[in-house]
């Protein structure tokens, strides 16, 4: 029963996607039920060591907090220089928050995932988080994706498909058009940003305003740490790390399931409304503790 109600909240996540400013709705792509789940757990202590920036693992252009939650770069000219978080994870699906407002970007703000040994500093100014083979990295202001030292291509790969879809719609209306295709502005991404790893699929994706963008990178080595990592050659950039929430790889429980299904079908507007739903009172409390 657990597998199909599974597979039926996959079937309804392409109906209806989480909620998201007008900008990222329809990038959004459909979630598995442990996502979905995941997502929308209440966040953990903020205390949590996963929430911190490493004081050993960093260059020494970045200067952390007391609490380690946040690290500021110091002016430093033609230096790229990155941080990584204290604590990685070799197995399990999890979410990071990374907060890192657009004033205090630059060039090459670059948020993403690495292994122990990426390089953390470097003369000039360049992309670290996916400069090599062992980081995996989305650049905010020109939404590449980095790997190896190379772009690969736009993210969301979404957008393309929708921008596709709309292209052809406008060819179709206006067959003698001469412009068939225009150079699309990156996206700008708000100040706070999701990191999803799922380190048994070995896959990194992103999530905006509730959005969740899809997959970026696939097959991420298996059995070794991975890390949250930023690089920045923007002098005062202030970005912050916030653990939000993790599973392991078992299947999600049925209550928990139950549950998600139904608040997705309640939706957000008319969860306050869930106490008034026709259910026995110890159902009430868990569904409100969900929120």
């Amino acid at each position: 029963m657990g597998l199909i109600l599974s597979a039926w909240l996959s079937g309804r996540a392409a109906d209806s996607v989480p909620s998201s400013s007008a900008v990222f709705l329809p990038l959004a792509v459909p979630t598995s039920s442990r996502l979905a789940l995941t997502l929308s757990s209440p966040a953990v202590s903020p205390a949590d060591r996963r929430s911190r920036w490493s004081s050993h693992q960093r260059s020494p252009h970045f200067r952390l907090s007391p609490c380690k939650q946040q690290a500021t770069r110091s002016p430093a000219e033609l230096s790229s220089d990155g941080v990584r978080a204290e604590v990685g994870v070799e197995s399990g699906l999890h979410v990071w928050e990374v907060t890192w407002s657009p004033e205090h970007r630059g060039s090459h703000a670059v948020i993403g995932i690495s292994r122990r040994d990426c390089p953390l500093q470097d003369s000039g100014y360049k992309v670290l988080v996916g400069g090599d083979s062992l980081s995996w990295g989305w650049e905010l202001k020109s939404n590449q994706l980095w790997h190896g030292g190379k772009t690969l291509v736009c993210y969301p790969r979404e957008r393309r498909r929708l921008r596709s879809q709309a292209a052809e719609a406008f060819r179709s209306k206006s067959p003698n058009s001469l412009h068939s295709h225009e150079t699309e502005a990156p996206l700008l991404i708000p100040e706070r940003v999701q990191l999803v790893l799922d380190a048994d699929a070995g896959t990194l994706g992103f999530a905006v305003g509730g959005s969740f963008l899809g997959v970026a990178f696939r097959d991420l080595p298996s059995g070794v740490e991975l890390f949250p990592a930023v690089s920045s050659v923007r002098g005062g950039a202030r970005i912050e790390l916030r653990y939000l929430n993790g599973t392991t790889r078992n299947p999600p429980a049925l209550m928990a399931l139950c549950g998600l299904s139904i608040l997705q079908n309640v939706g957000q507007q008319r969860q306050n409304q869930v106490d008034q739903l026709p259910l026995p009172p110890l159902l009430h409390h868990y569904l409100l503790s969900c929120f």
